[in-house]
């Protein structure tokens, strides 16, 4: 049986985006173009591949145990068509990168328009969340995390600050109003305004001084998941609702306008920067080895 593998290239895509809409925006193909491909590939098969409703498409369990077995192939077959960059003058071709949101705040501001410049053949495709996600399964080349979320058979390449902190703050009008905290513990008798991940409670906000650690269980009159909601806890701090935690860098424009004053900076906690980071067991596609290479020399 002779498949077209841009059909199969289409059934991935659909699957994976759950819509023809979403697959369409991301692949650059036509809705009805990719419809087609996947109608033409079930028929071919005999076996229908995907449940259409006019909310939703999912995988069928044939379905299913064909995305798992094709999107590793796949991604294979396009690394070694990749090798063909190698005889071109420079590389060309789509680089995807699953990356936190405060990457693309904090991070990827400062590399992406000199990359972009130096490679103008390339497509850099940025998906980001905060989710953990195999970066294979999800159909990107590499991902951006720190160290204690790195998996252990990835290449890690160190991208952006070396070091960073967390950082707590609030707007003078609050600090009038309510006091200044002279010790994380007293962040207990404060409004704080938290952020959570995947659902999960909120965690506690962490504070170290000459050696000795703090994790602080604040409550306060707002949660948010942190997915996209940062900049809503940066607002409302700034208006005076109450104290916000997060990346110093997020936040220091904000206190060197004086909206927002730091608080309990000796206690501020330092980490490791992010990594790029991509498997190590298989051919590295030319625009990735490009980024690679961009990220070191800077």
């Amino acid at each position: 049986m002779k498949i077209d593998l841009g059909d199969l290239s289409a059934f991935i895509a659909v699957a994976r985006a759950k819509g023809f809409r979403d697959s369409a925006r991301s692949s650059g193909v036509s809705a009805s173009g990719l419809s087609e491909a996947v109608r033409r590939l079930e028929a071919q098969l005999g076996v229908r591949l995907l449940n259409r409703t006019t909310r939703s498409v999912a995988p069928t369990e044939a379905g299913l145990r064909l995305l798992e077995r094709l999107g590793p192939a796949l991604t294979e077959v396009e690394s070694a068509l990749d090798a063909v960059n190698d005889f071109r003058g420079r590389p060309a071709g789509k680089l995807r990168l699953n990356v936190p949101i405060s990457a693309t705040r904090l991070v990827l501001p400062s590399i992406v328009p000199g990359f972009l410049a130096a490679y103008p053949d390339i497509q850099l495709e940025i998906i980001a969340e905060e989710s953990l996600v195999d970066v294979l399964a999800a159909g990107c080349d590499a991902g951006i995390r720190y160290d204690e979320r790195l998996e252990q058979d990835m290449i890690a390449v160190p991208i952006g600050p070396r070091a960073q902190r967390f950082a707590a703050a609030a707007a003078p009008a609050y600090l009038a109003r309510r006091g200044r905290p002279d010790h994380p513990s007293q962040l207990l008798e404060h409004d704080c305004l938290r952020m959570r991940f995947g659902g999960r409670s909120a965690q506690p906000w962490a504070f170290e001084r000459a050696g000795e650690a703090l994790k602080i269980d604040v409550s306060g009159p707002l949660l948010v998941e942190r997915s996209g909601a940062a900049e809503l806890v940066v607002a409302a701090a700034v208006a005076g609702s109450g104290i916000v935690y997060l990346f110093e860098e997020w936040l220091r424009p904000r206190m060197a306008s004086g909206e927002l004053e730091p608080l309990l900076e000796p206690w501020w906690p330092a980490f490791s920067g992010p990594f790029l980071y991509y498997p190590g067991r298989r051919l590295v596609p030319a625009p990735l080895r490009a980024f690679v290479d961009y990220i070191k020399q800077r």
